[in-house]
């Protein structure tokens, strides 16, 4: 799995011109699954995400997490984070993950993010345009690899 992971003081995801979700302090997380993920990469990486010490403290220090400051978590299912620009100038995607699998486990991340935090996560809707409008907060953006662990 690969991450987005946008500090944001607004955030919503709109398709067809309906709000699918929407935050306001927390954090948007742009999520791509590949065909080799396992829920273990699932578990490891949903820990991360609210327990990352990103949001400032009184000190104005980055030491609180999401879960510190009471924030939201809007999800955003996002294939193209697989992409391979390596030949051509055309992006092959062949590493993201199919719908039959990468779907349900975008959806697992959902429900155990909102068990994690104690409160329903946002999301958009995979496989189809979305819009989302958001605010960068810092900005503070942090890409995390399910597959490089020891980095993080």
């Amino acid at each position: 799995m690969r991450a987005v992971i946008q500090r944001v003081s607004f955030a919503s995801c709109t398709v067809d011109e309906q709000c699918t979700g929407k935050i306001e302090q927390g954090l948007l997380v742009l999520l791509g699954v590949e065909e080799l993920d396992s829920t273990e990469d699932m578990e490891w990486l949903s820990q991360k995400l609210v327990n990352l010490r990103i949001f400032s403290d009184e000190a104005g220090l980055m030491n609180k997490s999401i879960q510190d400051i009471g924030g939201n978590i809007l999800l955003i299912s996002q294939f193209t984070l697989f992409a391979q620009t390596k030949k051509g100038n055309r992006p092959s995607f062949i590493r993201a993950g199919k719908p039959d699998i990468a779907k349900p486990m975008y959806l697992d991340m959902g429900r155990r993010l909102s068990v994690l935090l104690g409160k329903e996560v946002q999301m958009g809707i995979f496989g189809v345009d979305m819009k989302i409008d958001l605010r960068n907060d810092g900005p503070v953006t942090i890409v995390m690899n399910t597959k490089d662990k020891e980095n993080f």
